[in-house]
């Protein structure tokens, strides 16, 4: 039985009750959390804003840093133990787990540096004054992040939030909530003192809900469904808390007749089976112009033929889903567009000897898509791709504008003005040309438009997110 992280002590739930997690590769329970509420958000809040009025808060950015860098380390250090913990809580191959750990130690490694290079402003205005603008922490963030990338999530928005001189409280996914407490462990070992980070266990709807709405909180970084996300959002709102919110996408791969179709292959490939498609940038959309759409899209088919999912330690091209209501929902998907006579290209396979009670979906790969069909317009969040023809440029920006979403966007074509004039046409957060970057390095910020959510994380701009901006005038005469 696991126990929270709050004021640097490990304790369990208020009432004590607690939660199963399972493996999604056979659906067994493999371990016991915490299923905190209410009582326990509570004193996660109050260990954060004591931390503020003691030593974290003391702490100079330079001091903030280090320990960043520590924290780093000691997740590279921890670095295969962190990956099996990992794989084991997602289910996802070991070679991704492997990679998202190192994201994780990359985000702290990147905001330690940054940690004192947020400089203020000065402002010419009237005689006799000087303006300054500071930039300061906004006290304690509120962090719940989803079962999809629970190592990589938790870095990207704990990292500047503690950069910033924030002190935070985090509620993993209640499916993956494994390496949030080991890296809480790596964190107090670095030296970050009681309370600056906080890991609260539990279910969405009960710890997620109290932290969402608690009155002591002044931020929160939430990923996660679109419906979720508005009633995080209305939490927020009743405290007037700011909110960055990513809340999921359907990112199309753009492939013109000119385009390098060797480099693209692959990439499109893996940009909808990482993770077994449970990617809010996955590249669910293949959009290909009539002159190529046949032979280009055949090649897809004959790659995703050759698909693979299986457990963790077999190291192959996807996973299993996450739970069973994940493995219904995006089965059904599959279901009802075969019902539909929309017609299956290709399908992998699941790998042999593996437990037929996990969570698993093959590949699949349906073309041509009606362009108002439930696969082209819906996150499906699997490894479903949905390949669709396109005549022009004009006509590839209207289909890919399409949707209710606006992520992340790839454009395959060599042509330098096309490149230049579709990423400006193209209503998303992130384009990418002659490549996919599945959300884009740590430096790179990122976030959506449209229904995909607001504000931005990654890169320097999420330090933005994680302050407030103070406006001082000074009158010296």
């Amino acid at each position: 039985m696991k126990r929270m992280f709050i004021a640097g002590q490990w304790v369990a739930a208020h009432d004590e009750r607690s939660l199963p997690v399972h493996d999604p590769c056979d659906g067994a329970e493999f371990e016991r959390i915490p299923r905190g509420g209410a009582a326990d958000v509570d004193a996660a809040v109050a260990a954060a804003r004591a931390a503020l009025a003691g030593p974290w808060g003391r702490m100079t950015a330079t001091e903030r840093g280090r320990v960043l860098m520590r924290i780093s380390k000691g997740i590279a250090d921890d670095a295969e133990a962190l990956a099996q913990i990992e794989a084991r809580d997602t289910g996802k191959p070991l070679a991704t787990a492997r990679n998202d750990i190192a994201v994780l130690a990359r985000y702290f490694e990147f905001y330690a540096g940054a940690a004192d290079k947020v400089h203020g402003q000065t402002i010419p205005f009237a005689a006799g004054h000087q303006v300054l603008l500071l930039r300061e922490p906004l006290g304690v963030t509120a962090h719940i992040v989803p079962w999809n990338y629970p190592a990589q999530m938790l870095g990207r928005t704990v990292a500047p939030a503690l950069a910033m001189g924030n002190a935070a409280v985090l509620k993993p996914a209640e499916d993956t909530p494994l390496s949030a407490l080991r890296v809480a462990e790596i964190a107090q070992a670095a030296g970050l003192p009681d309370g600056a980070f906080n890991v609260v266990t539990g279910l969405g709807e009960e710890a997620g809900a109290a932290l969402a709405g608690h009155p002591g909180i002044d931020f929160v970084s939430f990923t996660g469904s679109r419906e979720a996300g508005a009633a995080v959002q209305s939490a927020a709102a009743r405290n007037a808390v700011k909110c960055v919110l990513e809340l999921g996408g359907k990112s199309p791969q753009i492939v013109f007749a000119d385009a390098d179709l060797d480099r693209a292959l692959p990439i499109v490939l893996r940009a909808i089976v990482q993770n077994a498609g449970q990617t809010c940038t996955a590249g669910s959309r293949l959009l290909v112009q009539q002159p190529i759409y046949e032979a280009f899209v055949g090649r897809v088919a004959d790659g995703f033929a050759r698909l693979a999912a299986g457990t963790p330690a077999m190291d192959l091209d996807c996973g299993p889903l996450m739970n069973t209501p994940q493995q219904r929902r995006v089965q059904g998907y599959i279901d009802r567009a075969r019902a539909g006579g929309v017609a299956v290209l290709a399908e992998g396979r699941i790998a042999d000897g593996v437990a037929a009670s996990g969570h698993w979906v093959k590949p699949t790969l349906f073309g041509p898509v009606p362009r108002e069909h439930a696969l082209a317009t819906e996150e499906v969040f699997g490894p479903v791709l949905a390949a669709m023809p396109f005549d022009d440029e004009a006509d590839a920006v209207a289909l890919a504008n399409a949707t209710e979403y606006g992520l992340l966007a790839a454009v395959w074509t060599d042509s330098g003005g096309r490149q230049l004039r579709m990423a400006k046409a193209l209503k998303v957060g992130q384009v990418f040309v002659n490549g996919y970057g599945a959300g884009g390095g740590v430096e790179l910020p990122f976030g959506g438009t449209k229904r995909s959510g607001h504000g931005r994380e990654k890169g320097l701009l999420a330090l933005e997110e994680m302050s407030n901006c103070k406006t001082v005038v000074l009158y010296h005469g």
